[in-house]
């Protein structure tokens, strides 16, 4: 525990600031605040969990070895999260120019696929772009002007994908519900 930690918990620009001067315990509890908040957004990418794996692998790897040269510890969210969508791209690239056999569970393996929630496949029947920012935006409280600056787009492509993201949302939503 450090000195500063309140019930609530010690404050993220404390956390930071201890990380960035060789605290590896303050980084290990960066990454622990942040892990969910990784998963959703790689989530949000891949279905493969190895794929989500080595997307937060290598962010937290990144992060480790950049974190001193972060300027403004309060952004320290955006600045780990826009590393995660980077990383997640490259693996994207990657596995596009890999062309992989498909594998095929083994007989009586339950596929992890048939264990999502019914939010979880709404999100995955939409388009990639739309869910990344549905997910940056409701999930993870990003504000569309960060949505932008994490995602390297105009703002008025972040809003209009969120209104059409919302819009496929909601048509599938109601499409599903009509056959329950």
């Amino acid at each position: 525990m450090y000195p500063a930690e309140r019930k609530e918990g010690v404050s993220l620009k404390y956390l930071v600031i201890k990380a960035q001067q060789g605290d590896a315990q303050a980084f290990v509890r960066l990454m622990e605040m942040n892990k969910q908040s990784m998963y959703k957004i790689a989530r949000s990418y891949f279905t493969s969990d190895e794929d989500i794996a080595d997307a937060i692998q290598d962010t937290i790897e990144t992060c480790y070895r950049s974190i001193s040269h972060l300027a403004e510890s309060e952004y320290f969210r955006t600045w780990l999260t826009r590393i995660l969508i980077n990383k997640c791209i490259d693996i994207i690239r990657k596995n596009k120019r890999e062309h992989p056999v498909s594998d095929f569970p083994e007989y009586g393996e339950v596929s992890r696929e048939l264990d999502n929630s019914e939010f979880n496949e709404l999100m995955n029947s939409l388009d990639e772009k739309y869910r990344t920012i549905l997910l940056l935006y409701y999930g993870e409280g990003f504000k569309i002007s960060e949505i932008a600056q994490l995602l390297d787009m105009e703002e008025n492509t972040v809003k209009t994908r969120l209104s059409r993201g919302r819009s496929k949302f909601r048509e599938i939503w109601t499409s599903q519900e009509a056959f329950h």
